[in-house]
């Protein structure tokens, strides 16, 4: 069912590509596109091509994390595609989807990259640095063998260890262990991309398959991005031991509560084949099986009902011998309804809120267009027809009228022109605050104040007062993209009551979305780097280096992502100011022209009448077609899928 719903999301998102594809074409033939609607149309294609549906796996290691992605999504192969057997399996994150510009391959980034200070995001960008084996898609033997790279591990002394970026302890611990030769055991490799051509990788699932708390706590930008920006985590535990120490130091520290979010949070309680004991009833079996459902509840914190009892291996066997049965007794089908019903839904509501929106804006800028040129056009043809039989004399007094109403219309210009040097002036004020110069200069004070800080507290001040500094200057922002708002709505107010222009009420914008991104970034920083325990145990170097390189970088992004968002909404506010001034002129000049040629005998009033007819029929043809255009993509966008969930419930 998982497939069937997502290869339906998929089939709607086709759907909704098809109608904007159609609607920029037709306002191309048209003549009614800009350049504001066009880079708006095009933004909206491109999401819909590139859109991605992450869903993540995480676990401590020997939870069957690795066969539970098998059971889920590759059993139709009849064989297990990524590599689960006891112990550690998947060492590195490792993500699995697929690039149609790209061969089936697995592409492999060396560990040593950790020592750089670029990302993994970073990293992506640079193909070079990435080792690349083709991935033997005909062979099931050669694949598996292939795909067994991502359990990669080398051997490293323990300062280099560290470098990396891993904990290094003797005797009993969760960190990486220090061998009797004096070697530390650590991944090969970083990062894993297997680019493999799944039906359900075609149609833009993503699947992060992540290593245990080791690995994860080592590779800051999996907790700091990968993770929260999942559509779905799925968390797996075992059946037979429940919520271990380690177990809960995963959830508490990267996916619980203190990641601000529990939707779209899953927890699988795996290996229920344990509990399955032939010298005790079925009712005994889901007895014991609730009981642990009940404990994984309180002790996550979390409603019973988000916690899925499954045996991933049998059900892998099952789906590949078509053992109904077992299938059931397996409890997959339930998950695999869950995350039916919950991920796909809420995934197609995000793509739905973003597209609607815009598609819906840019479809009533151009019927406001359309409304001006049809009304300019019939004011037109009724100031003809009032010259029918009329002398000279009245010929010239019309062409005056006109004339001064232009004129009155290029004396108000000028407010326009001083608005938009206003509007110029507040936009470089918000800039000042939101742009990427504040920020570098805040980087700046902020390195100068933890290389010279000389106590624990001054460095810690130092990263806090960075967040504070930031924090304000989105506010401020805030303030001055109200006072935009606020002087576009007066001028679309004047503009329209003193003109008759069809400007409607200019777009908000807000900043809330970076304001929270920013709380998560600072509540990480705050369990993970600005802690007493790693100011007293790690120098000072080594502390500033973890902020920069993790967290300066993930809020530079957030305002990245916030001045590209603001710019586009800046041209979106004024854009329709700008049409319809640029359009009212040319119907104002187009009446002017044909009153002077009636005047001037060089056309006669009654074929100017018909032209202008003819040229109404047109445009109430192109508002009629866009009324259809648009009907059809409000259809699109508000199909829900109801039916999927009958067929779920049936």
């Amino acid at each position: 069912m998982l497939v069937q719903r997502f290869s339906a999301y998929s089939e709607w998102r086709a759907h909704l590509s098809d109608i904007l594809t159609q609607f920029a074409s037709w306002l191309s033939d048209n003549e009614l596109s800009d350049a504001q609607t066009d880079r708006r149309l095009a933004q909206l294609l491109e999401n819909l091509r590139e859109d991605r549906l992450h869903v993540a796996f995480v676990a401590e290691f020997s939870r069957g994390k690795s066969e539970l992605i098998n059971a889920i999504f590759f059993a139709d192969y009849g064989h297990r595609i990524l590599p689960s057997t006891a112990g550690r399996t998947t060492m590195c994150p490792t993500e699995l989807m697929f690039d149609r510009q790209r061969p089936p391959a697995i592409e492999l980034l060396p560990i040593e990259t950790r020592a750089s200070t670029k990302s993994i995001s970073d990293y992506k960008r640079c193909p070079d640095e990435w080792i690349s084996l083709p991935l033997p898609v005909d062979s099931a033997e050669a694949m598996q063998e292939t795909l067994h790279h991502v359990s990669d591990t080398t051997r490293v002394d323990p300062a280099a260890a560290e470098r990396l970026g891993f904990t290094v302890a003797n005797g009993d611990s969760t960190a990486f262990q220090v061998e009797s030769d004096g070697t530390v055991e650590i991944p090969c490799w970083r990062h894993a991309i297997i680019n493999f051509p799944h039906p359900l990788l075609e149609q833009g699932l993503v699947i992060l398959d992540t290593p245990g708390l080791n690995a994860i706590g080592t590779e800051p930008e999996l907790t700091l991005s990968l993770l929260p920006n999942a559509h779905a985590v799925l968390f797996i535990l075992a059946a037979d031991t429940g919520v271990t120490q380690s177990d809960l130091t995963v959830w508490r520290e990267h996916i619980g509560a203190s990641s601000g979010r529990k939707k779209g949070r899953i927890v699988v309680l795996n290996k229920i084949d344990t509990l399955w004991d032939e010298l005790r009833s079925r009712t005994q079996i889901d007895g014991e099986i609730n009981k642990q459902i009940d404990n994984c509840a309180w002790t996550l914190a979390l409603p019973s009902k988000q916690i899925f009892p499954v045996s991933a291996q049998k059900a892998l066997l099952a789906k590949i011998n078509g053992d109904r049965d077992l299938l059931a007794r397996s409890r997959l089908t339930e998950l695999e309804r869950a995350l039916s019903r919950e991920l796909i839904p809420a995934k197609q509501e995000i793509v739905r809120d973003n597209t609607q929106s815009e598609f819906i804006d840019c479809c009533q800028r151009t019927h406001s267009l359309l409304e001006s040129r049809l009304a300019g056009l019939r004011e037109q043809a009724s100031e003809l027809a009032e010259l029918r039989g009329k002398n000279r004399g009245v010929v010239e007094y019309m062409m005056g009228k006109v004339r001064q109403e232009k004129e009155e219309f290029e004396t108000g210009l000028q407010h326009y022109y001083a608005v938009r040097s206003v509007f110029s002036r507040l936009t470089n004020n918000l800039f000042t605050h939101l742009g990427l110069d504040s920020l570098r200069l805040l980087t700046t004070t902020t390195r100068d104040a933890m290389t010279n800080a000389t106590f624990s507290h001054t460095l810690s001040g130092a990263m806090n007062e960075f967040f504070v500094v930031a924090r304000g200057n989105l506010r401020d922002s805030k303030t001055k993209v109200g006072e935009i708002v606020t002087m576009m709505e007066a001028i679309y107010k004047k503009f329209a009551v003193e003109h008759g222009l069809k400007l409607g009420t200019p777009s908000g914008f807000s900043l809330a979305r970076y304001e929270k991104e920013l709380d998560r970034i600072d509540r990480w920083c705050g369990r993970h780097i600005n802690t007493l325990f790693q100011l007293l145990t790690h120098e000072k170097s080594q502390v500033t280096q973890r902020f920069f390189e993790e967290i300066a970088v993930q809020v530079r992004k957030v305002f990245e992502r916030a001045n590209r968002d603001t710019e586009s909404w800046l041209k979106s506010i004024m854009a329709p100011l700008e049409i319809q001034i640029r359009e009212h002129q040319i119907q104002l000049q187009r009446r002017l022209e044909s009153i002077k040629r009636i005047h001037q005998a060089t056309d006669t009033l009654e074929e100017r009448i018909d032209e202008l007819v003819h040229v109404e029929h047109r445009l109430v043809h192109q508002m009629n077609t866009l009324d259809d255009i648009a009907r059809r993509g409000r259809a699109i966008l508000q199909q829900a899928a109801s039916e999927e969930d009958a067929r779920d419930a049936a």
